[in-house]
C-alpha cells in the first residue's frame, strides 16, 4: 500500500452531529500524520434531476447547493478548532456518497466516515455506504462512532496474512501517534486450513495449538515492534470467535484496527462477516485495512 507523501485524510460530511464528530477526528488524525485534510459533502441531487439553485423568489442563500455549501464551510470550521496548524480544504462533489469517496479514496492517505449520516451521506449507514467504502477504497477508512475516548489502546485483529500485517502496521503507526499501548489479538476456535489443498485434523493437541497461536502473534508485530520501540505491546490469544473477541476488546480500546480479508481464525473478517459484525458492535472507532503493505 503506497500513499504519496501530500495525500490528505478525507472527511466525509453531511451536516448532522455525527458526520462533525467525524470532522474532529479527521482534525486530528491530520495534525499526528502532518498531513493537510480535505472535507467532502457528496451532493447527489443533481443525479436525481433536481435542481440544487434556489427556486425563483427564494431569500439569497436558500437551496440544497447553498445548504451543502454552508455544510462544508461548518465543517472546515470545525476543524480549525481543532487542529488549527492543519490546511485544511472543503468541497461539495456531485455524486452518490459512496462513489464521491471512494474516488477520494484514490488520493488520500486515509478517509474518515461518521458511521452513519444524514443529507448527502443519507445512506450512510452501517451495512450500506460505510460497508462498500470499507470494502473497496484504494486506502485505510477509519469509521467514527461518536468522540473516541482519550484513554485506553490501539487494538488490532491478527491471523498471520500480508492483509493482517498491513493491519498490524497501521494499528503501530496509531499507537505511536496516541502514545498508547498496542493490543494484538488472535481469535481461535480449532485448526482451520490455510488454503485449498490444506485439511483439518480429526484430533489435535488444544496446548500445541495453543503454542502456534502465540508464535503467529509474536511474528505477527515482530518487525514492526522494532520500528516502534517506544509502542508497549501485549499480545492476547483468545479462544472463542473472531467478532465476539474483538467486540469485547472494543469496550476499553479508543481504537480498533482490522483486515478487511483475512485467512485462519479470523478467516471471516471479510466485510459482511467479522469486520461487518464489528462495524455494527464495536465500542470504539474501527479502521479497516483492505491492501497488504510490505514487510517492515
Amino acid at each position: 500500500m503506497t500513499i504519496s507523501a501530500g495525500a490528505p485524510v478525507v472527511v466525509g460530511v453531511d451536516g448532522s452531529t455525527v458526520g462533525l464528530d467525524a470532522v474532529r477526528v479527521a482534525a486530528r488524525e491530520a495534525a499526528q500524520r502532518r498531513r493537510p485534510l480535505r472535507v467532502v459533502h457528496a451532493f447527489i441531487w443533481p443525479l436525481m434531476g433536481v435542481s440544487g439553485r434556489p427556486a425563483p423568489g427564494a431569500p439569497v442563500g436558500g437551496g440544497l447547493r447553498h445548504q451543502a455549501e454552508r455544510y462544508v464551510v461548518e465543517a472546515v470550521a470545525e476543524a480549525g478548532k481543532v487542529a488549527p496548524e492543519v490546511p485544511v480544504t472543503g468541497a461539495v462533489v456531485d455524486g452518490e456518497a459512496a462513489t464521491v469517496m471512494l474516488a477520494a479514496s484514490r488520493q488520500a492517505a486515509l478517509v474518515v466516515l461518521g458511521h452513519r449520516g444524514l443529507g448527502g451521506f443519507a445512506g450512510l449507514l452501517i451495512g450500506s455506504v460505510t460497508v462498500q467504502v470499507t470494502s473497496r477504497a484504494l486506502c485505510p477508512v477509519l469509521v467514527v462512532r461518536g468522540e473516541p475516548r482519550a484513554d485506553g489502546p490501539v487494538v488490532v485483529g491478527v491471523d498471520g496474512s500480508e492483509l493482517s500485517r498491513a493491519a498490524v502496521g497501521f494499528a503501530f503507526e496509531e499507537a505511536a501517534y496516541r502514545d498508547v499501548p498496542l493490543v494484538a489479538v488472535h481469535a481461535w476456535r480449532y485448526p482451520t486450513p490455510l488454503g485449498s489443498g490444506d485439511f483439518v485434523p480429526l484430533t489435535y493437541d488444544v496446548d500445541a495449538y495453543g503454542d502456534e497461536v502465540g508464535r503467529v502473534l509474536a511474528e505477527s508485530v515482530a518487525g514492526y515492534a522494532e520500528r516502534y520501540p517506544q509502542v508497549a505491546v501485549r499480545h492476547r490469544p483468545v479462544r472463542g470467535t473472531a467478532a465476539h473477541a474483538l467486540t469485547e476488546e472494543s469496550k476499553s480500546a479508543q481504537l480498533m484496527v482490522v483486515g478487511a480479508h483475512g485467512r485462519g481464525a479470523l478467516g471471516g473478517l471479510v466485510l459482511g462477516s467479522v469486520s461487518h459484525a464489528v462495524l455494527h458492535h464495536a465500542h470504539a472507532p474501527l479502521a479497516v485495512i483492505r491492501q497488504a503493505a510490505g514487510r517492515p
